[in-house]
Formats: C-alpha cells, sequence, structure tokens
C-alpha cells in the first residue's frame, strides 16, 4: 500500500476517534482542508504520524482542544466584502423593518468582527435597539475574544475602509476606543449580542430568526454537510427572512434552495419563501 493511501486511512481512523470520543464530527470537513490542518499539527507536535497522534489525542482532551481549535476558521475582518453590508444595508434592513423584533443568528462568526459589522448596520438604520444577534462558533477561544471585542489597533485602518465603501453613515471612530496597540469595541454595541458556543455539524436550529449570517463557512464542508447546515439555516428562518452566505458559497443545487428566492446574487443574499 502507498504512503499516502496509509495516511488516508489514518485521518479517517482520527477524524472517527474524535467523533466517538468527543461528539464533534470532522468527518464532513472538505478533506483537503483537514490534512492541511492535521499536517500542521502534526509537525507543531513534532510527530511524524497521523498514527501517532490518534491515542494521545483520545487520551489528552487538552491535546484534542489544541487540535480541534486548529479546525476552527478564523480569518476575518470587520465588513469584509463591503458591497455585501452595502446590499444588506439597502436591500435586507429596510425589510426587517416590518417585524416588531428582529433576531439574527451568525453562525461560524469566528472572532467577532463581522457580527459587530452587522451591530453597527443595524445601529445606523434604528433597529438595534430591537434586534439582539446570536454569534456563535465552536471555538472557545474564538469566541472569547469575539465577547471582549478588543482588536489590533493596526487594523483599524482597514476596518475604517471597509466600513466607508459600505456605506457608513458616521465616522468609524464613534464605534472604538483606542489606548496602546488595541481598539475595544463600543459597548453599545456589545448589549444586543449574544456570543454562545455552536457546533452546526451537530447541534439544532436556532428558531424564529429573521436573518442568518454564515460567510465562508460551507466552503470547508463536504455536500453532505453543506446541506445540513443549510437545513438548520432554513429551519430557523422565519418565512420572509433572509440568507446571507459567502461570496464562493451557493444555494443552487442544495436540498433547500426550492425555499428561497435570490435577492442580490453577487451578494449572495436569499429571502426564505416556503416553508
Amino acid at each position: 500500500m502507498k504512503p499516502d493511501e496509509i495516511e488516508r486511512i489514518e485521518l479517517e481512523l482520527l477524524l472517527e476517534a474524535i467523533f466517538q470520543r468527543y461528539g464533534y464530527d470532522f468527518r464532513c470537513y472538505a478533506r483537503a482542508s483537514v490534512e492541511r490542518r492535521v499536517r500542521a499539527f502534526l509537525a507543531k507536535q513534532r510527530l511524524e504520524r497521523i498514527s501517532e497522534l490518534i491515542p494521545r489525542c483520545i487520551a489528552d482532551e487538552a491535546l484534542f482542544g489544541e487540535l480541534a481549535q486548529s479546525f476552527s476558521i478564523s480569518v476575518t475582518e470587520m465588513f469584509r466584502d463591503p458591497f455585501v453590508f452595502r446590499a444588506l444595508r439597502e436591500q435586507v434592513v429596510p425589510l426587517l423593518r416590518s417585524f416588531p423584533f428582529v433576531k439574527v443568528w451568525h453562525a461560524g462568526c469566528a472572532t467577532g468582527e463581522e457580527v459587530y459589522s452587522l451591530a453597527i448596520v443595524l445601529a445606523e438604520a434604528g433597529l438595534l435597539e430591537r434586534t439582539t444577534i446570536f454569534g456563535t462558533d465552536f471555538n472557545d477561544d474564538a469566541l472569547e475574544r469575539a465577547r471582549r471585542g478588543i482588536y489590533p489597533a493596526d487594523r483599524i485602518a482597514e476596518f475604517t475602509r471597509n466600513y466607508q465603501q459600505a456605506g457608513g453613515e458616521r465616522s468609524f471612530s464613534e464605534y472604538y476606543h483606542a489606548s496602546y496597540e488595541a481598539a475595544a469595541l463600543a459597548d453599545t454595541l456589545k448589549q444586543r449580542i449574544t456570543f454562545a458556543n455552536h457546533n452546526l455539524t451537530a447541534d439544532q436550529v436556532f428558531g424564529e430568526m429573521q436573518l442568518v449570517f454564515c460567510r465562508n463557512v460551507l466552503i470547508y464542508f463536504d455536500r453532505e454537510l453543506q446541506d445540513r447546515a443549510l437545513g438548520l439555516f432554513a429551519e430557523s428562518l422565519v418565512r420572509g427572512g433572509f440568507l446571507c452566505l459567502g461570496t464562493r458559497e451557493d444555494l443552487q443545487f442544495s436540498a433547500v434552495a426550492d425555499a428561497f428566492e435570490i435577492v442580490d446574487r453577487p451578494a449572495r443574499i436569499y429571502k426564505k419563501v416556503a416553508g
């Protein structure tokens, strides 16, 4: 048997062991992404083979925690893809006004930058005071950083440009307090946000949402897991609610495609019309 075939078997055994021992199901993650992350973790642990990692991972919860964090996608920024937030501002927010209360689920929120971006858009529309935003991820370290809402000061210039391109109506400096090498986002944004652990591979729906936001997460899932996640989103949304995906993601050919109509294809914004 060739070495790459042996490695493939070892990887399958590792993912199965993780599922059986801890209940985290990475078996439906895109294989290329999983392989890269496991190899990087092996190098960090100075291990040669995946087979060496399996028994250690089963026995050592702390080691598993480190490995699980490496599977988490934490690359994000405020107002990432500004045209998406401009589309939300122009095409979704006016329709959200028709709801007496607004509930938003941001799935796979990582360190929270885009959650706060949504809060700013809703604040400028006068909707934040009657909105609850749930930011979820399975990475507890990322969630803690999101709760703090403190980001490197050297990213503020980038965030400011994105905000302006997204149609920001104020000075971005109104939303943070800078000190030393960090910038802390305003408490007025945090008051309407709840961050919580949620795993799209195993956990259940968030009910009665008017907006579900999940960008650049599904690209790391295989088709089966994509359909599971999209099913959760569809079940979580009220009729007339909105779904926003990443620019490389799509509902086309998914099991729930018929439940949605396109609002803005480039921005990957959809409206639930059935179910």
